[in-house]
């Protein structure tokens, strides 16, 4: 990381509704389906909007494109396809270097409860 990158200011922008429906193209290679599918599924997906979902469809199509060839791959797309994922946070080694983590449901759930009895131990007076 650069040094100095946690004292740089963050320029934000509201969030827009997600409105990507488009289904993996059915002629890819079955694992381009597969990584398109898991998506839906995982937490980073709820992350993103139209544009990272248009970025991850144009390279699911490139990955299915390299997996369908059937000659030898050629390392420079290989790689260039592997960054673009890399990119996109897929990886747990990737959302941590972007600093993002997904919680579990358990832990969310205990987190909710534990605000909440510190929310009564505040009302009632009571210190920890």
């Amino acid at each position: 990381m650069p040094r100095g990158y946690e004292s740089r200011g963050v320029t934000r922008a509201e969030a827009q509704e997600v409105t990507w429906d488009l289904p993996p193209d059915p002629n890819w290679h079955p694992i381009a389906i597969r990584l398109y599918e898991s998506i839906r599924t995982s937490g980073q997906g709820k992350l993103w909007q139209d544009s990272d979902w248009a970025l991850f469809y144009a390279v699911c199509d490139d990955m299915s494109y390299i997996k369908n060839q059937g000659v030898r791959r050629s390392a420079e797309l290989t790689k260039a396809v592997y960054t673009a994922l890399g990119s996109l946070g897929l990886t747990e080694a990737d959302r941590r270097r972007a600093r993002i983590e997904l919680a579990k449901a358990e832990a969310k759930a205990g987190n909710a409860r534990r605000a909440y009895m510190d929310q009564i131990a505040r009302e009632l007076g009571v210190e920890d």
